[in-house]
């Protein structure tokens, strides 16, 4: 099994589009056990101004429930997967996080869904809001442990592969080969919380300068706010957690 794992990394790294990785796992998640996969970001998708994962084959029903209801923040499984770095299965969850009324409901609503139980794969990347890949069986149909080791290491690359071509998609959209050394200082600065006369006095240029600098970094973003300015250009890789942080 392994050596199909080193295959399936092979092909999502060759994947092009979200539809083709789509196809990649839909396959593996078969050969898994498994029946249903669900690649995400952990945000309300509908409500994200951010670039987000979301890649599945979980019934449409569930879905538009799920959004209608906007679970993307407040789903246990998400809300478990803060509190390990590894793989659980479902059953799990009471012993992970305390389970509301709501969360009960939630998970009886699933269930009707055929979204039984599954096993769920963490991902966190420091400066990113928290995603997952998970797996689910059939209605009926028991997890086979002897997957979960193999679940892992999909999970994990699927979830990698899929930022891979959003980050992609999202740089078309803003090349951050077009910020001057000079307007990436700005960005900095402005993710370091400092108003545009801060920043103009810091680097020795006027007030005016700075907020023309900021203005452009926004239309090329598309940004609504200097946090979201931030945001995609900590998404873009423009600038770095090292670069706000190093004083």
């Amino acid at each position: 099994m392994f050596e199909r794992v080193s295959a399936f990394v092979g092909d999502m790294n060759a994947a092009d589009t979200q539809a083709e990785l789509r196809t990649i796992l839909a396959e593996i998640t078969r050969e898994l056990g498994f029946r249903h996969f669900a690649l995400t970001h952990h945000v309300d998708l509908r409500r994200s101004s951010e670039p987000a994962i979301r890649i599945h084959n979980y019934p449409e029903e569930w879905e538009r429930y799920y959004d209608r209801k906007l679970l993307g923040r407040t789903d246990p499984v998400h809300r478990a997967c803060q509190t390990t770095l590894v793989g659980f299965t479902w059953s799990q969850l009471p012993k992970m996080i305390p389970l509301t009324r709501m969360d009960r409901a939630l998970l009886d609503a699933a269930a009707r869904q055929g979204l039984e139980e599954g096993y769920t794969v963490p991902a966190h990347v420091p400066g990113e809001v928290n995603g997952s890949c998970s797996f689910a069986t059939a209605r009926g149909r028991p997890l086979s442990a002897e997957h979960f080791a193999t679940a892992q290491l999909v999970g994990a690359f699927a979830f990698e592969a899929a930022r891979r071509l959003v980050k992609r998609d999202h740089q078309k959209r803003a090349d951050p080969a077009r910020f001057s050394d000079r307007e990436r200082d700005c960005l900095i600065w402005v993710a370091r919380g400092k108003s545009d006369s801060e920043i103009a006095t810091i680097l020795g240029i006027s007030t005016e300068t700075v907020h023309q600098y900021v203005k452009q970094a926004r239309a090329n973003y598309d940004a609504v706010s200097r946090s979201q300015l931030v945001a995609h250009a900590l998404f873009s890789g423009t600038i770095s957690f090292l670069d706000i942080f190093k004083r």
